[in-house]
This record gives structure tokens, C-alpha cells and sequence, in this order.
């Protein structure tokens, strides 16, 4: 048996009183997820202030046998930084270290700690003309260390590539405290695997990032910002391979959403309007971006994407954002789909690739499919068309019971999408990563050779089990049984 108070007094003496806790009031707001579906126990929360404490708190962790849930800003979707209902594991929280190192705008690096907020990020790289290529809806929250440990992915995927593309170097602690130093990038360096690789999308389960050196791209001298309104998915397909043949690398997003995701939000946020006067049963949110000195050419570029599609009937309105004030109300309906569900009611919100060519026909089929085989569900798709990820949502039927509906019905729901995904050669998690939520499903779907490579390198990194159980790492069939 682990002597909890033992190892409490140790991690006491080691961080401080700012650095671990029991108190409740501090430590119960960090053990429920950010969707509200799980919610654990811990036996403290840690919050080192630097990389060393987080290697000696580690090493001591392995002494005890003692459980870790790291956590950043607990904005995940997948309950990858919940606890479990035991109570014998520890939050270790990177929030307090949210230091910028450095910054180089000569080559456009930067590194900086794992607490630190995205939007801050972003704030950081605009002071010296430079920005951060990525981001998302939880700006404002989510930190480095938990981009990286799910390999988020964001509005920008289309033309940067996800989180994994952005990270140059990376600093973590391993599963017995020691510490992975690769912060320094190369732009040539064949000595072997890219360990960096492995720790990035790992969720927490193989080491704990601490640090990262991440790229940074020259600021945009302009933006132009496109609301178009369709009739089918599949013409917004069309749209899109128009848009990256004719605006090439000045197409930075591609987002759709249809009729009814746009109703839900005009009703959710009280002071918004709907771009266009029609009703249009799909609609495409298109960002085009210029470099500084060409932002002149960026009108005459979206008038020229246009004229195309609206004379052979692809695209049955349009408008372009007059200012950067209408750019944001733009992209502010898009970002409000989620909130605007949540009032709704019950939903199973699946985060789902397939390869880009197939996405407009999967999502043709599938919401017939979903929709017959549950009845009074509703079956929506919005999201990521450029790079194959949308988010699949099917909504309960009105006046379904918040809670007891997604353990019943929905959890039938999960499976039957994740079936059909898997038949279409998709992913099952596209940038949310696996958390607990998809662990099971995981298991179920996944490669069988794939699996047994992830719990190989699980073993040899995390021999005792103690980072981030329960997530990501399906256990062995033989494991898993009675």
C-alpha cells in the first residue's frame, strides 16, 4: 500500500505551499472536464514552477508509485486530463509555468514553457510582426503543453498543418524524472528516431512536456474573409479544390457549416445576423491572407474566386467582409456552433476524419444513415472540410434527459459513427486526441499492429503505469478481460 501522507509531506517540503494542495476549494474546479462529462478525485494538486520541480516531483511520484494527470488549461474534449474516480492520483498542473524564454524574430523561433496561454502566444509573436499559425476557439485557455500533447488542430490546418507541424524542439520529463532536453531545433539531424515525435500527440501517457521551440511565420498584411452560401456539401467541396487551384497558398481556411448549425447559433447569440439574405442549405466560410505590400490584391483575388463558381451555379450567394470588424462577426458564427448546441440540449459530438477527397459523399451518407437508425435524432456536420475533419454531431431527441441520454442511446450512437468511419478509412479522433472518452472505441477499431506498437513504447517508457493512466493506450485484450 503507497503511504499517501508520507508522500504528501515529501511533496510538500519539495514545492511549497503554492506548489501542492489538498485544500478542496482548489482542488475540486480541476477535476471535471471542460464538456462536463467526466469528473474524478485526486489526492492533490501539484503545480511546479519550473522544470526541475517537475523532475523531482516525478522521481518521487515513481518512489510512491503514485499516479500522474497532467494537466494545462483543462480545455481538452476527450476528458484526457480528468482523473479517475480512485482518488490515489495527483493533478500536476503546468499553469504556473508560463514563461516565454525567448523569442528570435531574425529566424522566427520561439520557446516558451507549457503553461503558456495560445492567445498569449499570439500576442507575444505580433509585437515583433511576427504570428503563431494556429488557433482555435479556446485561444483563450488552452496552453503550449496541451496543444502539443494532443497535437491540436485548429482553423488553420489547411495550409500550416496541425501542432505537430509547428514544434521545432521540445523539453519533457520522463516517467522516472528525467529530463528529455531536444529544445535546441536542427534543421539536419539523422541520429536516430525523432523522439520529439513520439511525445507529441502522447496525451501525458509517455512524458510530461514542459517546454517547447515552436516556429513563427511573418505576419499577414491583410486578410479577406468570404461567406458563401450553397446547396449541398458537395458543391462546397467543388468550391474548395476551386479556391486552392485559383488562391494557392493565400487560401488559409476553409470551414462549412449547414443551414441548421447557422440557425442555432443566430438564435443562441442575440445581436447576430446571418451573412446572406437567402436560405442556403450549406455554407463556406472561406479566410483568404496576403503578405505584406500584396493586401491590395486581395479584393480583386476573392472577386475573381467567384465569378467562376457563381456563373456555373456552384456557389448561390456570397458576401466578403467589408472591414476586419465583419471578418470577426464572420468567423464568430462559426465559433459559436458548439455553445449554441450545448443549449440545445444532449448531444454525441464525434471529432472524425476521412480523407478529403471522401468527406462531402461520408457526410451525405452518414447523416441518413445516423438519422433512420436513431429516430427524432438530428444529425449535423461543420467544421474542417479542407483537411478532411469535420465534427459530427447527432443531437438528442427533444426533451431527452441531459446525462442519462449520452450513457443509453448515445453511446450506441458513438459506436455506429465510429463503425461507419472506420468503413470509410477515416480516423476516429481527428484533433481532439483520445483521452478516456475514446480509449474503449480505440481498442475496439484500432490497427491490432498499430496498438501493440503504442503499448510497447508505453512499457518502455512508463514501466509503473504512472503517466496519465486510463488514457489514449488501450489495454491488451488479455489485459482488459475479467
Amino acid at each position: 500500500m503507497t503511504d499517501h501522507a508520507e508522500f504528501l509531506r515529501r511533496a510538500g517540503d519539495l514545492l511549497g505551499p503554492r506548489g501542492l494542495t489538498c485544500d478542496a476549494d482548489l482542488v475540486t474546479p480541476w477535476l471535471t472536464d471542460w464538456r462536463g462529462r467526466f469528473t474524478g478525485k485526486a489526492l492533490a494538486l501539484a503545480s511546479p514552477a519550473n522544470t526541475g520541480e517537475v523532475s523531482a516531483f516525478v522521481a518521487l511520484c515513481a518512489e510512491h508509485r503514485i499516479a500522474i494527470v497532467p494537466q494545462g488549461g483543462n480545455s481538452g474534449m476527450s476528458g484526457g486530463a480528468t482523473p479517475d474516480a480512485s482518488g490515489d492520483a495527483v493533478i500536476l498542473s503546468l499553469r504556473r509555468m508560463d514563461r516565454i524564454r525567448s523569442l528570435y524574430p531574425e529566424s522566427r523561433m520561439v520557446t516558451c514553457e507549457a503553461g503558456v496561454i495560445l492567445q498569449v502566444l499570439h500576442e507575444a509573436a505580433e509585437k515583433e510582426r511576427l504570428r503563431f499559425p494556429l488557433t482555435l476557439g479556446g485561444k483563450g485557455s488552452a496552453t503550449v503543453g496541451g496543444l502539443i500533447s494532443t497535437n491540436a488542430g485548429g482553423t488553420q490546418v489547411l495550409r500550416h498543418g496541425a501542432m505537430r507541424a509547428q514544434v521545432l524542439g521540445i523539453e519533457a520529463v520522463l516517467a522516472d524524472g528525467s529530463v528529455f532536453d531536444a529544445l535546441v531545433p536542427l534543421k539536419k539531424d539523422n541520429r536516430g528516431f525523432d523522439l520529439k515525435q513520439v511525445l507529441i500527440g502522447s496525451e501525458g501517457t509517455l512524458g510530461i512536456v514542459t517546454a517547447a521551440t515552436l516556429r513563427l511565420l511573418p505576419e499577414i498584411g491583410g486578410r479577406c474573409v468570404i461567406w458563401a452560401g450553397l446547396g449541398s456539401i458537395s458543391d462546397a467541396r467543388q468550391l474548395l479544390v476551386h479556391c486552392e487551384r485559383v488562391a494557392g497558398e493565400r487560401l488559409e481556411g476553409f470551414e462549412v457549416m449547414p443551414a441548421n448549425s447557422l440557425a442555432a447559433v443566430l438564435d443562441h447569440l442575440p445581436d447576430a445576423r446571418s451573412p446572406l439574405a437567402g436560405v442556403h442549405a450549406w455554407h463556406a466560410l472561406i479566410e483568404l491572407v496576403a503578405g505584406a505590400g500584396e493586401e491590395e490584391r486581395l479584393a480583386d483575388l476573392a472577386e475573381s474566386l467567384l465569378t467562376q463558381p457563381f456563373e456555373a451555379g456552384l456557389v448561390e450567394d456570397a458576401t466578403i467582409a467589408a472591414n476586419e470588424t465583419q471578418a470577426e462577426q464572420f468567423w464568430r458564427l462559426r465559433d459559436s456552433i458548439a455553445p449554441a448546441e450545448r443549449a440545445i440540449g444532449p448531444a454525441m459530438q464525434h471529432d472524425i476524419s476521412v480523407p478529403v477527397e471522401r468527406m462531402a459523399r461520408f457526410v451525405e451518407a452518414a447523416v441518413p444513415q445516423v438519422e433512420a437508425r436513431f429516430p427524432h435524432t438530428r444529425a449535423i456536420a461543420f467544421g474542417h472540410l479542407g483537411d478532411g475533419n469535420v465534427h459530427f454531431h447527432v443531437l438528442a431527441p427533444a426533451g431527452a434527459p441531459r446525462g442519462q441520454w449520452e450513457e443509453s442511446e448515445g453511446k450506441e450512437i458513438s459506436a455506429f459513427v465510429h463503425d461507419l468511419v472506420t468503413e470509410w478509412g477515416g480516423s476516429i479522433s481527428a484533433e481532439h486526441g483520445i483521452g478516456q472518452m475514446k480509449v474503449a472505441e480505440l481498442g475496439r477499431l484500432g490497427d491490432p499492429v498499430a496498438l501493440a506498437m503504442m503499448r510497447s513504447v508505453k512499457q518502455a517508457l512508463d514501466p509503473l503505469g504512472i503517466l496519465n493512466p486510463g488514457k489514449l493506450v488501450p489495454l491488451a485484450p488479455e489485459a482488459a478481460s475479467p
